[in-house]
């Protein structure tokens, strides 16, 4: 990850500490952690940092040892919260730069075709800086950490510029918001240098949990302490975040019926594809200006090599998501026929790690449209070469906008009927988001 490391004082939320995380163009052996007090780094050292936090090798074929090793901070782990020092979120607080205008050496990485920074590194640099951003938060007095802290759920990104400039310094924010028992939420922003000032250009929230030392079961983690009314507000809203999942996923159309309404506007889909030259319910036409969903589909196949591996040995969470981003991507061009732009990502849910040597198959569909919108999900699955079974990873929602008003989608079966409705569900939250309601 190409970008600079420091935590400063003046962070937006709050009057956070002033302190730096590494040493300039320092790396650091197996086991060997950085000076807390050095000065700030960048080009890949936050990486370096969270190898050096959990004891991972840089070596694949090293990669059997370094988990055994991790085994034996097994007994570190805190029986119960209560045992572990409380924190402040100024406690977590990270300050990151990504110097693509007075660094121009680290672009390339960065660009896309359209001479714009592409989304999808952004993804990843998020998804380290998450994890980073919760190991300060539980950090140790000394020694590596018996946590193994991953990716459990990306609530939401909310987009506020549609391009971002790829020649001006990019800066992250961010720091632990809400805490439970073993999850962490991670509240992160980005901003952009334009003449002296700093643009805000997304909004992310993150949701974090730890783990032993095998990554096999739940760890406990250092509670928050909000500190005054502004904190205090960002700790209530990761309890309303928290409700609010748990109220959507308990309404999810794989659990229940749709409402009344929705399925008036089933009916009504249905009934405006019928031929009206027949009395058949299976004569159906397409409406005009408008696409079947079956023909809104692109599909991608993945090798997991080593090389896209997190410090745990599994395939790094931010890969997949800027794989799945632009898949989502390419299916939104293709439908829509000009450059789509991304307007927001949510309820992204990692649901099995995806082990090294695996396929990973990645379906992309257009599930929703509204006006020149177009909701995207992308299904991740993985296939074990030898056994040959098949397993759900992910689910990712992307939120494209295109220049111009785009074709209707059209469900055909119960089944896209369905996925139509939950994609409206995914851009109605979306659009509320963005607007700032609940």
């Amino acid at each position: 990850m190409l970008f600079a490391v420091r935590c400063l004082s003046g962070c937006p939320a709050s009057h956070l500490l002033s302190r730096s995380l590494m040493t300039a163009g320092a790396t650091y052996s197996k086991g060997q952690l950085p000076d807390m007090n050095a000065g700030p780094i960048h080009v890949n050292n936050v990486r370096d940092r969270l190898r050096a936090i959990v004891g991972a090798s840089t070596n694949w074929s090293d990669h059997v040892q370094a988990m055994e090793e991790r085994k034996s901070l097994q007994s570190l782990l805190a029986k119960k919260q209560e045992d572990l020092p409380a924190r402040k979120m100024k406690d977590s607080y990270i300050e990151v730069s990504l110097p693509l205008g007075s660094q121009p050496q680290l672009r390339e990485k960065y660009l896309n075709v359209y001479n714009n920074v592409r989304f999808g590194r952004i993804l990843e640099d998020l998804d380290s800086l998450g994890v980073l951003i919760c190991y300060t938060h539980t950090k140790a007095e000394s020694g590596k950490t018996p946590l193994s802290i991953v990716t459990a759920l990306v609530d939401k990104i909310d987009l506020q510029k549609h391009l971002i400039s790829p020649d001006c310094d990019i800066k992250f924010t961010g720091h632990v918001s809400w805490v439970g028992k073993t999850s962490m939420e991670v509240k992160m922003h980005m901003l952009q240098l334009h003449g002296d000032v700093f643009s805000p250009v997304l909004d992310a929230t993150f949701v974090m949990v730890a783990r032993d030392p095998e990554n096999k079961r739940p760890a406990y983690v250092n509670p928050l302490v909000p500190d005054g009314p502004e904190e205090e507000n960002l700790f209530q809203q990761g309890e309303s975040n928290k409700m609010r999942r748990v109220a959507f996923s308990t309404a999810s159309l794989l659990k229940m019926a749709p409402t009344g309404e929705e399925r008036n506007i089933v009916h009504d889909l249905f009934l405006n594809t019928l031929d009206s030259r027949t009395v058949s319910f299976r004569s159906r036409i397409l409406p005009p200006n408008s696409i079947w969903m079956e023909d809104a589909k692109l599909k991608g196949l993945e090798i997991c090599h080593p090389q896209q591996r997190n410090i745990f040995n599994r395939i790094f969470g931010g890969y997949l998501m800027r794989k799945a981003y632009e898949l989502g991507w390419a299916t939104a061009c293709s439908y829509g026929g000009s450059r789509p732009y991304i307007v927001a990502v949510d309820d992204i849910m990692f649901q099995k790690p995806v082990e090294i040597g695996s396929l990973l198959f990645l379906s992309a569909q257009v599930c929703y449209t509204h006006g020149n919108y177009m909701q995207v999900r992308v299904h991740s699955e993985v296939s074990d070469p030898v056994t040959r079974e098949h397993h759900t990873t992910n689910i990712f929602h992307f939120t494209f906008s295109s220049e111009e008003e785009v074709p209707r989608i059209v469900p055909q079966t119960y089944g896209e009927s369905m996925l139509y409705l939950d994609g409206k569900r995914h851009f109605n939250a979306a659009i509320q988001s963005r607007n700032g309601e609940n």
